[in-house]
């Protein structure tokens, strides 16, 4: 008596859930990859924190951040390739804080490389012509003067190069160059594009009307 040579069966349904196992763990993995490097290269998501840009943005809006326009960072470097164009005045910018490289800020370009910025009286001078950004709000009527607080007179000052000089939109609830000085380019994380969410949390309710708002 011969003994049998026939291979047993295999197991089909053990093979199937391996295979769909590795699929699940394969398509994960990858949508990870593709996620960093969208937040790497591309765009990024920020909430707004504080007051500072108000009535521009408001506590609570959320927005997404084109980070390729002044050119793609290289990670850990101060590289930037393809950039499209530099930061121009009146850009709504999101950068890392001076003070504080852990926190990122959100301020509007006042002072490009080679500008000289003054404030007199709450009014701000670029390269000695008055300068008034349609989006400036002033909230408080007091005004300091220079020895007592730089936000409402200030400079005059240069702004170097590779830097650049910022404010809020709520000039006199900012924290902003006037106290801190100047950012350099490699801090810039990129441009604030669009609000995709916006919620009061003081009310509880949704701002319906921010959502899809352009930032300009």
């Amino acid at each position: 008596m011969t003994e049998s040579t026939e291979t047993p069966p295999v197991e089909q349904n053990s093979v199937r859930g391996k295979s769909k196992f590795r699929e699940y763990g394969e398509s994960i993995f990858w949508a990870i990859i593709l996620a960093l490097i969208i937040r790497t290269f591309v765009v990024q998501a920020y909430k707004i924190p504080s007051g500072s840009m108000e009535d521009t943005l408001a506590i609570g809006d959320h927005l997404l951040v084109n980070k390729f326009i002044y050119g793609t960072r290289i990670p850990f470097t101060h590289l930037r390739v393809l950039k499209i164009r530099n930061p121009k005045r009146g850009d709504v910018i999101v950068f890392q804080f001076p003070e504080d490289r852990s926190k990122d800020f959100i301020k509007r370009v006042i002072g490009v490389p080679g500008d000289v910025i003054q404030e007199r009286d709450k009014q701000v001078y670029v390269n000695g012509v008055p300068y008034r950004n349609p989006h400036e709000v002033h909230k408080d009527p007091e005004v300091f003067p220079k020895e007592v607080n730089p936000r409402d007179n200030f400079g005059p000052v240069t702004v170097p190069a590779n830097s650049y000089f910022m404010m809020g939109d709520n000039r006199d609830r900012s924290y902003d160059s006037r106290f801190w000085g100047f950012i350099k380019e490699s801090d810039i994380r990129g441009e604030a594009i669009i609000k995709y969410w916006s919620w009061d949390q003081n009310s509880w309710r949704v701002r319906w009307g921010s959502i899809g708002q352009l930032i300009n």
